[in-house]
């Protein structure tokens, strides 16, 4: 089924025959075309006509990739069009610098055309989807269960796509507090940071490879789904919970897994959906036992919402809710080395603090 021409990409590359490659495989879906071959031609063309998503190459004369993503990202009127990244360059450094600068996806080249058009419809239904909750959230919590009685329904190659849209909604469920900002694709990245870090470790070693960095990534935008359930009074008070307010609260962290495990029953060997699970259900739980839901301490969380835990505490001290003023990136960094052996894991604490300058660069960058 062709795609609506209304759906535009700019499609960016110096190398003509890449350029042409990449314009032929998307028109054949029914894309909008609008191929250039610098990164300043693709800022003219964007300001000049918005499209839907851009495909951008790293290395380039004059502006590379990179430059150009920032440039994109500083202005007000293109910042919010979804980039992914199509390049050569394989080094997982490479690709953070990518996330850093504000992509949301990477694709390395040579590439299979299935999986790009893939990740293009993924990106395209996330960027539909976040404009249709822009002019309505009322039936946020219809849209949850519809999108995940669609997902039910879906093949194997299509989870990812469709999971992309409960990130959107996810994502929602986030907005419906001003103050969370870009909490979501802080936590992706400083995500995907710590648990690469994590990998060259040898406690972790054995655990963490590059899947489970990928993975990390694309399922810890999930990590509060379940926040689509808590009233508008509860989560957006503006000052200390009652105590029982705090357990409606805390009931998200299980209500998030279950909606992931409502997808689980049809996927039940899928690793990505499991990790996903598990981030939603035991995030809030501490390297003491004295989180929730379950009160599990120490090895007995698993490891990605042991990562996920931190990255998020982390987002939520150096931002500015309706309940307290920002930390700075020192104060929160010594808050969390305080928190050592008590609300996180001592191994994954002693990483995040010997990157903690990159995390501050993620954090300057993605404001």
């Amino acid at each position: 089924m062709s795609t609506p021409a209304k759906q535009s990409i700019i499609a960016v590359d110096d190398t003509p025959i890449n350029l042409k490659l990449l314009t032929e495989i998307l028109q054949a879906q029914g894309y909008k075309v609008r191929p250039v071959l610098s990164g300043r031609q693709a800022l003219a063309s964007a300001k000049e006509e918005a499209p839907d998503l851009i495909l951008l190459d790293v290395n380039m004369p004059n502006m590379n990739g990179y430059e150009t993503c920032e440039r994109l990202k500083a202005d007000t009127a293109l910042r919010d069009i979804p980039v992914i990244f199509v390049s050569a360059l394989n080094d997982t450094e490479d690709k953070i610098n990518a996330f850093r600068r504000g992509g949301v996806d990477y694709v390395t080249k040579p590439f299979q055309s299935e999986e790009l058009l893939a990740r293009v419809k993924t990106h395209l239904t996330l960027r539909q989807v976040q404009r249709q909750l822009e002019k309505q959230s009322v039936h946020l919590r219809e849209m949850v269960n519809a999108q995940v009685e669609e997902i039910t329904g879906l093949q194997e190659n299509l989870l990812r796509a469709s999971l992309a849209t409960l990130v959107a909604l996810s994502k929602q469920a986030e907005a419906r507090d001003e103050d969370t900002g870009k909490h979501i694709e802080r936590t992706q990245v400083y995500c995907k940071m710590l648990a690469y870090e994590s990998g060259k470790v040898p406690a972790f070693a054995g655990i963490i490879n590059m899947q489970f960095v990928e993975d990390m990534y694309y399922a810890s935008p999930m990590h509060d789904i379940g926040k689509v359930t808590i009233p508008d009074a509860i989560l957006l008070k503006p000052g200390k919970l009652t105590p029982d307010e705090f357990e409606v609260m805390k009931t998200h962290a299980e209500k998030g897994a279950k909606t992931l495990e409502t997808v689980q029953i049809q996927y039940p060997d899928n690793d990505f959906v499991s990790l996903g699970i598990d981030i939603s259900r035991f995030h809030h739980e501490k390297w003491n036992g004295k989180g929730y839901p379950q009160g599990r301490a120490e090895n007995d969380i698993p490891l990605s919402a042991r990562i996920m835990s931190l990255a998020d505490v982390y987002d939520a001290l150096t931002s500015v809710r309706c309940y307290k003023k920002a930390f700075s990136h020192e104060d929160s960094c010594n808050i969390i080395a305080e928190e050592r052996g008590v609300s996180f894991d001592p191994e994954l604490v002693g990483i995040f603090l010997k990157s903690e300058a990159d995390f501050n660069q993620v954090r300057r960058t993605l404001r």
